[in-house]
């Protein structure tokens, strides 16, 4: 495979290391992309049309934000509009969905929410969350027990979390204008003493946990058997770093020579750079969405990338720049959001990304 561009050198010894023995992608694409003949007894198969995928950054509704819950249409505020747009939209949701369990010991910062966040994410156009991340166990083992029955009782489709290791890393399937998609939840960040409690194992319930590398690419091999688009949704990078971290610049190349077409995610709180990565798209930082505690200047800045997708092949990419006002993602307009959308693309200048395939 191509190197990414523009790597620093630490980053190039390790996408070299986790790169030389895999196997050449284009084989993969070109049995999901070529149409097989069908024999005379059988109908043709649909024929697949460009979908959308819009993706915001990290949500949850503590402080001020949990008011927003009494109306769940709004509670997004005028982000939704974007969202709604796309043929597809998924968020982060970085919290426990419960009105109990017990807080994690020791963790400055908890967050919780009622199982309405699920109707508000519904309401605001978003498809699918995922909750792998280092707050989707806030509220320990009772708290996961209230999310997962919150995650049934409302049919909401969430990855990244479950009763065991299968649920958890289980994708999320639906077929989009003939595309049939996967979307499959990980998580590279856990605080040091939760790993243990907090990984959904064989036997016991709780995040998908990507510090196992191997679980998770085989979940992306799987789903790449029998889909057209793979999208691998991460919790990943360091906070407040503005390029990505030695663990994504490893990860990333990995999960796409296993077959990732798409690999987004966050945790940063800031924006990171996207791009191309060979011919599939990387973002290694969405920032922050809907939440209660934002620097204009830096945790402030975030927005909406929405990706063009045929099969394999991402067409195009899309940056709907936003501010964080009240907690709440407001589109800009004008010079502003020109100057935006330049500032999101230099940010690819670090990441070791391409602006095309």
């Amino acid at each position: 495979m191509k190197l990414p561009r523009a790597l620093p050198v630490f980053a190039v010894v390790a996408t070299l290391a986790a790169c030389s023995p895999a196997p050449e992608r284009e084989p993969l694409r070109k049995q999901a992309e070529e149409p097989v003949a069908a024999s005379p007894t059988e109908k043709p198969t649909k024929e697949r049309r460009p979908f959308t995928i819009a993706f915001g950054g990290d949500v949850h509704f503590e402080g001020a934000l949990r008011g927003r819950l009494a109306s769940p249409r709004t509670a997004l505020g005028p982000i939704s509009n974007v969202l709604r747009k796309a043929d597809l939209a998924m968020v982060n949701l970085e919290t426990a969905v419960t009105t109990g369990g017990t807080p994690a010991p020791g963790k400055q910062f908890t967050f919780r929410a009622p199982s309405s966040a699920f109707t508000a994410l519904k309401a605001a156009g978003v498809d699918v969350a995922s909750m792998a991340n280092n707050h989707g166990m806030d509220y320990m083992d009772g708290g996961l027990a209230d999310t997962l029955a919150a995650i049934k009782s409302s049919k909401f489709p969430v990855v990244g979390i479950g009763a065991d290791a299968a649920q958890a890393f289980r994708p999320y399937r639906r077929t989009v204008n003939g595309n049939r998609v996967a979307v499959i939840g990980a998580t590279q960040v856990m605080d040091a003493e939760f790993i243990q409690s907090w990984t959904a194992t064989a036997d016991k319930g709780g995040l998908a946990s990507a510090k196992n590398e191997g679980a998770l690419l085989k979940a992306v091999r799987q789903a790449r058997k029998n889909s057209d688009t793979v999208i691998v949704h991460l919790h990943w990078g360091t906070e407040l770093q503005k390029c990505p971290n030695e663990a994504q610049l490893s990860l990333a190349p990995k999960l796409v020579e296993a077959g990732a077409d798409v690999v987004v995610g966050g945790h940063a709180h800031i924006l990171l750079g996207s791009g191309y990565l060979d011919d599939a798209y990387v973002n290694y930082g969405m920032g922050n969405f809907v939440f209660y505690n934002s620097n204009p200047a830096t945790t402030g800045r975030t927005g909406v990338l929405t990706l063009t997708i045929n099969g394999r092949k991402i067409l195009k990419d899309a940056w709907t720049p936003a501010t964080i006002q009240g907690g709440l993602p407001v589109p800009m307009t004008g010079s502003a959001r020109t100057q935006a959308v330049t500032d999101w693309k230099e940010l690819r200048s670090c990441a070791g990304l391409a602006a095309r395939p």
